[in-house]
């Protein structure tokens, strides 16, 4: 005997909703298997089941297109702020600058060694310790480094600190449509099995391949199991019944 098989996934639930929507808007009152109170949680949840998708769906895109220049600015800016602290130990290796200077960049604990700048949270940080501590180290006398200079370092660095901020913006709002979802899932489960059992016992009366095929006519949907599957005798019904 086939199972009543319900969707599990969000395509799959539109999918049951909105076929039961389209047969109670094209059919009259009488020939609906489903209540008045079921038409109506229909009518006001399945715009708002629909318009969270979409949304979900935009924001996990524009998500995953930014991803490409956040990571692309991202990797720059790592490179610059890298390279930066290279030039100056360099400059301090060669006696061009006293290892006293390490202190406006909060660096003295690393000697010629590079600061942690492999996650996102360190290269932010470092990032505006090495600017702000080259301003300060200029505005003390100190000469100005190049190759790169701190001007390029900055552009760069600044360019990946907005794209940084745009990103955890995306990422909010995905994780906020997400958590919508979730929440209008469970609603959905229970108005489909609702509205399922309403179809499926509106032709109880009728047998049993009968029964099933007028209640997928409203969206309902059957399988058979995979032993089931197996049966030679089964495999025209088999066709018949997974056709939804």
């Amino acid at each position: 005997m086939p199972y009543r098989r319900l969707p599990n996934t969000d395509k799959a639930r539109l999918r049951a909703l909105e076929r039961a929507f389209k047969k109670v808007e094209s059919g009259s009152h009488e020939s609906t298997p489903f209540s008045a109170g079921q038409i109506q949680i229909l009518r006001t949840f399945l715009p708002r089941f629909q318009n969270s998708i979409t949304l979900l769906n935009a924001a996990r895109r524009n998500q995953i297109q930014n991803s490409s220049a956040y990571n692309g600015l991202l990797k720059k800016a790592r490179m610059y702020v890298s390279h930066y602290i290279q030039v100056m130990n360099m400059a301090i290796s060669r006696g061009e600058q006293k290892p006293a200077i390490r202190k406006f960049y909060k660096l003295e604990a690393f000697g010629n060694s590079l600061p942690p700048l492999n996650s996102e949270s360190d290269l932010l940080y470092w990032g505006k310790k090495v600017i702000d501590g080259d301003k300060e180290r200029v505005s003390n006398g100190g000469s100005p480094l190049y190759n790169p200079s701190i001007a390029l370092v900055k552009v760069n660095f600044e360019k990946y600190s907005e794209a940084n901020f745009r990103q955890k913006q995306f990422q909010q709002t995905t994780i906020r449509n997400a958590n919508l979802v979730q929440e209008l899932r469970e609603e959905a489960n229970d108005l489909i099995q609702n509205l399922w059992n309403e179809a499926e016992a509106a032709f109880e009366h009728l047998p049993d391949s009968l029964k099933r095929e007028n209640a997928k006519q409203f969206g309902v949907v059957y399988a058979f199991r995979k032993s089931e599957l197996k049966k030679p005798s089964n495999s025209s019904v088999v066709q018949q019944e997974l056709i939804f």
